[in-house]
């Protein structure tokens, strides 16, 4: 009999809710790891079973995993905003390099077979002529948050190569919107993402929205990303999971709509979507920011039969929109 219990390590957040949601849709049972740090405990589903503590606690896990018959780890706790990334690299290498290697220590102690890890498009850093990225270009990471990143990725590889553990590494554009439903969506202190911040301007809680940049190599002149929906990410991981239980083989994925828009163009179509004027202004660069990051999603499609159900950027941001009509306040509400 198929073992469907999936432990979801950072589940209390943006992404990791959205996960949870999915699992459950999917009959899987669900075992949450959170400390809190970042995630929210109002996004909490009800139906899982939550253990609130740190990843890097080893002891703490091996607890977990001796309560829970774990099949596959999904592993969405991580710090992950780049500019705090820049000021403070040890609070990332910390948080993000340690949680890994103690979470796959106590893996192998407890025999957990499989992980499906969070990674990013960080890692790759500021691509050659802006092309398409796919997964066997370089990875040169611009600012630690890519590089702790990079080296879970590592790490990951080469305790795969000597324990029983297969991974697939899943590197994310930008996850952006929030579930259909408007009861989940995307609620970060201080909140550092574009979609977010935008919503808060149209809704009137803030007056103007920087742009950071206007100098950048992109028709524009402002930063070029890669706006992948928050369920069509979390399907990936299903994916990702089904794929690790039937080939036991580990592989490496790029998510993203392949589609890539300027910072501009994200805003001049939250307009549209919100009917509100959303006042912006040019700001000074912030470091660490690429130029141009769109995926070359080809392999996922491919390999995984992964199929993004929001391929129009004007539905992403009106799941976005929805969410922040419904709580204002995010999850203070």
């Amino acid at each position: 009999m198929e073992n469907k219990n999936v432990l979801v390590a950072g589940g209390a957040g943006y992404i990791g809710s959205h996960m949870v949601q999915k699992l459950l849709d999917d009959n899987y049972h669900v075992v949450v790891v959170d400390n809190l740090s970042t995630g929210h405990r109002a996004a909490i589903n009800p139906k899982v079973t939550f253990y609130e503590g740190d990843t890097r606690d080893k002891n703490f896990l091996d607890n977990v995993f001796e309560n829970e018959n774990i099949n596959t780890v999904i592993h969405m706790d991580a710090f992950s905003i780049v500019p705090e990334s820049m000021k403070d690299p040890l609070k990332y290498f910390d948080n993000n390099v340690i949680g890994m290697i103690k979470l796959l220590e106590s893996m192998v102690d407890n025999h957990v077979p499989n992980i499906v890890f969070s990674s990013t498009a960080a890692t790759f850093g500021n691509p050659i002529n802006n092309k398409k990225i796919s997964e066997d270009d370089p990875q040169d990471p611009i600012n630690p948050y890519g590089e702790s990143k990079l080296m879970m990725e590592k790490i990951m590889k080469w305790v795969s190569q000597s324990n029983d553990i297969n991974y697939v590494a899943l590197r994310y554009f930008n996850a952006s919107g929030a579930h259909p439903s408007g009861k989940i969506g995307e609620d970060h202190h201080p909140e550092t993402h574009l979609i977010p911040i935008v919503m808060q301007t149209a809704y009137g809680q803030q007056e103007v929205l920087k742009i950071f940049g206007d100098d950048y190599k992109t028709p524009d002149g402002t930063n070029v990303r890669d706006y992948i929906h928050i369920d069509d990410l979390a399907d990936a991981h299903i994916l990702a999971l089904e794929y690790l239980n039937k080939n036991k083989d580990s592989n490496t994925f790029n998510l993203g709509s392949s589609t890539g828009f300027s910072v501009k163009q994200i805003v001049d179509t939250a307009r549209k979507v919100t009917g509100k004027p959303i006042n912006a202004k040019i700001s000074n660069r912030r470091p660490g920011d690429p130029d141009v990051l769109v995926a070359d999603s080809f392999k996922a499609r491919n390999i995984l039969g992964w199929q993004p159900k929001y391929d129009n950027v004007e539905d992403i941001i009106r799941t976005a929109w929805n969410w922040k009509q419904s709580s204002p306040e995010g999850y203070e509400n």
